[in-house]
Order: C-alpha cells, then structure tokens, then sequence
C-alpha cells in the first residue's frame, strides 16, 4: 500500500491567520468582551478546537461559547475564509507528491465544510483523496478524532506507511493517539520547542526539507 501524508490545513498549506484573528475578534466584540484574562497573541486560536480556543481567551459558559462560534462563524464563512494564503512552494510540494504516487488526505479542525471550501479555492484539492474536518455540532473537532475519521474513510489500518504532517501540538499529538509517525512544520503558527515537546522527532522549515523528510521514511 503506497505511503499516505495527513496534512494539517491552517499554518501548514495556508497562512490563514488574517481571517481567523479577525472572525475571532468580531465575535470577542460582538460578546461584549471588552478586557480578558488573556493578555497574550491571538494566534492561540489558530489550531485548536474553535470552542476550546475562545475559551483560552475568555472563561465564557458553555452556553456563550456556542454564541461566540455562531459569531465568529458570522464573519468568517463569508469573509475570513478568503483573507488567507497558500505559503511557498506549497503547491509544487502537493504536485511531487502526486506524481511520486504518494497518497494525500487533509486532517484539520476547521469545518470540513470550510476546509473542502478553501482546498477548492485555491485549487489544491485535485490533489487530495480526502478532505477531514470538524463537526458543525463538535462532536467531531479534536484532531485525534479527525484522524481517525480520515483513515477510516480510506479504510487505512496499517499505520507503518502514514506521515502526520503539521505546525501545531495538536497535530503532533493527534499523531501519537492514532500510533502515526509525525513531521512537524516550522513555518507555522507553533515554535519548534513546541513541536518537539510534543514528540516530533523532525521539525522541517521549508517545503523542500518537508519533501526530503517525507522521501526518507518511504
């Protein structure tokens, strides 16, 4: 069975941090928030459960996180899902993969809806079997479980030959969960201390070094 990469989406193929600070202040503001415990970057946001991240920057209730989602959803679905970018050498690293007959699925915590939304905007979706994401209801958001759900649509239960690939924790861990050899990427949103304190063994700072490891462990 040919070798299968999972890449993570936000920090990994897309900077996509522009739309998701301003989707999450939209909806900090529209919640009334004016001051938080929180005094650190708003970059917390990017990676985690959406639900599990606003609670990082404010102790809402778990009736009022499901109105800050609704808002941060209200100005993101039509707007910030755009104020995003593909980072170098990205789209030729997805076509080497292709042509090396190595299998590709994405595993991200943003909606699958949104996630399959992008990928076909910026038109790396061709290069993809499969498009994960998160439940609109988040019974489906933590990355171990998306994980999972991407191996199982692809009716995948030998993990010798699959690659995790991405800049956050949480990528790393969802890794481990699923018994998944794992890259992490530095040119994201997540430290290199980050990653390895994690447990990623590699750490890659540019789309060729990500090939290179990637053509390593065929």
């Amino acid at each position: 069975m040919k070798t299968l990469c999972i890449f993570d989406l936000d920090g990994t193929l897309t900077d996509s941090k522009p739309g998701i600070i301003n989707a999450a202040t939209y909806a900090i503001k529209s919640m009334g928030v004016t001051s938080t415990s929180y005094s650190g970057s708003l970059e917390c946001l990017i990676g985690p459960p959406i639900r599990d991240a606003l609670r990082i920057i404010h102790p809402f209730t778990d009736t009022e996180v499901e109105e800050a989602v609704r808002k941060f959803r209200e100005y993101y679905i039509p707007k910030g899902m755009l104020e995003n970018t593909m980072y170098p050498g990205i789209m030729d690293l997805l076509a080497k993969l292709q042509a090396d007959g190595v299998a590709m699925a994405i595993a991200t915590s943003k909606q699958e809806t949104q996630a399959k939304y992008i990928a076909g905007h910026f038109g790396f979706d061709k290069y993809f079997d499969v498009i994960v994401g998160a439940t609109p209801d988040g019974s489906r958001e933590r990355k171990g479980d998306v994980i999972t759900a991407v191996l199982d649509e692809l009716g995948r239960d030998n993990f010798a030959d699959i690659i995790m690939i991405g800049d956050r924790e949480h990528d790393i861990i969802g890794a481990g969960e699923t018994g998944l050899d794992c890259i992490g990427i530095a040119w994201g949103y997540g430290s290199v201390q980050e990653l390895e304190a994690a447990g990623a063994k590699t750490v890659v700072h540019s789309a060729e070094e990500l090939y290179e490891a990637i053509c390593k462990r065929r």
